[in-house]
């Protein structure tokens, strides 16, 4: 009797130590992976809502432009010299350039 009940608590004390692990490690990598995506999607969204006509944007497929007009989510992007194609603003980021020069 005193061997099962010995028994019980060494499997259960196992399944509890297997469970704070799996707990562990689902937060490493919230903290590691989700959290600072997240943080940088809100970044990028604040982004967005704040553009101007004549901000230098790049899009997502590495054309550089300058915006002329934002109407309901569509941007008109100047690429070259009375060149403008429509784009779906959720394709638009920073041109590094002009962040590092606003940055110095």
């Amino acid at each position: 009797m005193v061997f099962l009940n010995a028994a019980a608590q060494g499997a259960g004390s196992g399944m509890t130590s297997t469970i704070v692990m799996f707990v562990a490690v689902i937060a490493i990598m919230y903290f590691m992976m989700i959290r600072p995506q997240r943080k940088q999607q809100k970044k990028i969204d604040t982004f967005r809502k704040g553009l101007q006509p004549g901000q230098e944007v790049i899009t997502n497929g590495g054309i550089y432009g300058k915006i002329k007009s934002i109407d309901n989510g569509v941007v008109m992007l100047e690429v070259a010299h009375n060149v403008v194609v429509r784009v779906d603003i959720s394709v638009i980021y920073p041109n590094q350039a002009e962040v590092q020069q606003q940055g110095n």
